[in-house]
């Protein structure tokens, strides 16, 4: 499937300072996380995506939209939820998703009906008829998001969409951004430092690191571990079952009292396994496959040199 974003050789400077290094990207369909320390670009990669500042060099396209020359078009299409509030002062809720739907072309009756169905959506109830400037952290983050999404756009860029929101509606911000892209197909940014919330709605990562891209990977992909291994969790006797594990050849060691580290890939070692826990006379309770954290993989990626070989 053709990418959704393309950029090639894209540089941004401010004065002297270089925001974005000969930038290469491409970004398909479903969830992506954009990763970075702060300074890394990722603010000035999405104006440059919304067309609200222009590169230095290089060129790209949004949707098929060339960047500099159609960014009105881009915008139209792409759904953006910012870090900051952007509410408007002296509305309440629902007013304010009224005008946002009209400011994308909705007529006046029309822009209030959606209004309703998106905070609908994001579970907002009566206090959509408070004043914006009464609403808490997280009802503010369900405006932003209900913003970002009232014109029905075909490309989602959230920033932090779940930052201070306590844990239930963090679950439930994510869930709404999981139906988005799985069940109703559109394109999804995420844009966070949240490392477990990329963990667990993200297909793809992207990492920025000095203006430039050290990853751009599926995230099954990127957590594979280079030296593959089993945690087994078992109820028996371990040492029995380590003793049959090596007789087949299978490297492994104690975690616990009652699990155990054996490497080899799931489809080699899996039979191996259940070979040994009949002849130990052993349960075992799970088997899972060992994963290199995403923090390893952030704090690996954001130190590798500029330029420097994958």
């Amino acid at each position: 499937m053709s990418a959704l974003i393309e950029l090639d050789n894209l540089t941004k400077d401010y004065g002297s300072f270089r925001a974005l290094d000969h930038l290469s990207l491409e970004i398909g369909d479903g969830i992506t996380g954009l990763l970075g320390p702060n300074g890394a670009g990722k603010t000035t990669l999405i104006k440059v995506l919304l067309g609200l500042v222009s590169g230095t060099s290089g060129n790209g396209r949004v949707l098929g939209y060339d960047i500099e020359r159609q960014s009105r078009e881009i915008r139209a299409r792409v759904g953006y939820m910012p870090e900051d509030d952007c509410y408007m002062h002296g509305l309440s809720g629902i007013e304010c998703l009224q005008v946002a739907a009209q400011l994308s072309g909705f007529p006046a009756t029309e822009a209030l009906r959606r209004g309703h169905e998106i905070l609908d959506f994001c579970g907002m109830g009566q206090e959509r008829y408070r004043n914006v400037e009464t609403f808490s952290t997280g009802m503010r983050q369900k405006l932003r998001f209900g913003m970002s999404i009232v014109h029905d756009p075909a490309l989602l860029i959230l920033d932090e969409p779940t930052s201070g929101l306590d844990p239930e509606e963090r679950e439930s911000m994510l869930n709404r951004i999981r139906l988005l892209a799985r069940q109703i197909g559109k394109a999804v940014i995420v844009c966070t430092h949240i490392l477990p919330d990329v963990q667990v709605v993200c297909d793809d990562v992207v990492i920025l690191a000095g203006g430039q891209v050290t990853v751009c990977q599926e995230l099954d992909e990127l957590q594979k571990s280079p030296d593959p291994s089993l945690t087994v969790r078992i109820h028996g006797s371990i040492d029995r079952f380590l003793e049959c594990l090596r007789r087949s050849q299978v490297r492994a060691e104690p975690l616990s009292d009652q699990s155990v580290c054996a490497w080899g890939t799931e489809e080699s070692v899996s039979p191996l396994l259940w070979q040994a826990a009949v002849q130990s006379d052993v349960a075992i309770r799970s088997v899972s496959p060992s994963r290199t954290s995403l923090e390893d993989v952030f704090l690996k990626a954001v130190r590798k040199p500029p330029h420097a070989d994958s």
